[in-house]
């Protein structure tokens, strides 16, 4: 099952010489690296829900924490650590 996972934005940067912007989101303990070229507005401190490795919505605080602890209870936090194979 795909599923996309919420956390919080720490930092952005740009790589690709400038041309993608990269955010370094929170989940729970984990801190892994999403593409924010679908949300061209987010900001650090936003919490969005990433989908293979890039962030596709903005949610609110509470919600991404009913959604992260949920998917905690249900093991499919797992396959946090394939995120990185899918970014740009």
């Amino acid at each position: 099952m795909c599923l996309a996972i919420p956390g919080k934005i720490k930092s952005i940067e740009l790589q690709y010489n400038g041309a993608v912007r990269v955010a370094s989101v929170l989940f729970g303990g984990i801190t892994k690296k999403a593409s924010l070229e679908m949300l061209p507005d987010a900001e650090v401190g936003d919490y969005v829900l990433v989908h293979v490795g890039v962030a596709i919505s903005k949610v609110d605080e509470e919600e991404a924490q009913k959604s992260f602890k949920y998917l905690e209870e249900l093991g499919e936090l797992g396959e946090l650590d394939d995120v990185d194979n899918y970014l740009p």
